[in-house]
């Protein structure tokens, strides 16, 4: 009976999210390739992901984990591969300190950014929430700032010296806007892109989400799966 509810929520809320993107409300999202696709983690931080590209060599990259690895833990139990997660988040450098992961998770808790330099990050304004942001919206409060470290994709790729990187995870609250041109134009190849989009963040958000779409296909990057909120949407270059 619960499963059923659940299950009877998500195509609603899919429905729903159909008729405001038709609409205009949001910006229109639709599949371009139909390929193997699997829902790594849970609800809430989970992600559609390609699971026949993976294997125990493959390389993941997870940007912004907060206090949930779901989606990671799911990829190195089905995979056996390795998996580096960022977060600059102090809940969730202090979270991941109190774990006890697999080795085959590496922790940074530093956060992507367009370069390598400190910046300003704003904490949620409900203090049981785990997840900031380096802008201003109506979910964090400006008075309740922290310093944190960020790094450019290009140095982040050059410490770690991997040439493939066979999925990038980022939910990384908005930045993935400002963060794409140079993860794009970085000398390195990447196979599947998984991304949370925060249009919600900013006035202008719809216009943000079609440019970030048409980068992607631009680089020859096609859309493989939506979930049912519209916000983790899953990219491929085959």
């Amino acid at each position: 009976m619960i499963f059923n509810k659940f299950k009877n929520f998500r195509i609603v809320k899919r429905i729903e999210n159909r008729v405001k993107s038709k609409l205009g409300r949001i910006a229109h999202l639709k599949t371009e390739l139909t390929c193997p696709k699997s829902w790594y983690g849970n609800d809430y931080g989970g992600f559609y992901i390609n699971p026949s590209m993976l294997n125990e060599n493959s390389v993941v990259y997870s940007f912004g984990i907060g206090q949930d690895i779901s989606f990671d833990l799911t990829v190195i139990k089905n995979h056996n591969c390795q998996v580096y997660g960022f977060d600059p988040t102090p809940k969730s450098i202090a979270w991941v300190q109190a774990q006890n992961f697999p080795t085959n998770f590496h922790f940074d808790g530093i956060g992507i950014g367009q370069k390598t330099e400190t910046a300003i990050f704003n904490l949620p304004k409900n203090e049981a929430y785990v997840s900031g942001s380096l802008y201003e919206h109506a979910f964090v409060d400006t008075h309740k700032a922290v310093e944190v470290q960020l790094r450019s994709f290009e140095d982040i790729v050059e410490k770690l010296q991997h040439p493939v990187i066979d999925v990038l995870k980022m939910d990384i609250e908005g930045a993935e806007y400002d963060v794409i041109d140079n993860i794009l134009a970085a000398e390195v190849q990447i196979r599947q892109i998984l991304l949370e989009i925060h249009e919600r963040f900013f006035e202008d958000g719809k216009s943000k989400t079609e440019k970030l779409l048409q980068k992607l296909r631009n680089k020859g990057y096609k859309l493989f799966a939506i979930s049912d909120s519209y916000q983790e949407i899953s990219f491929i270059k085959l």
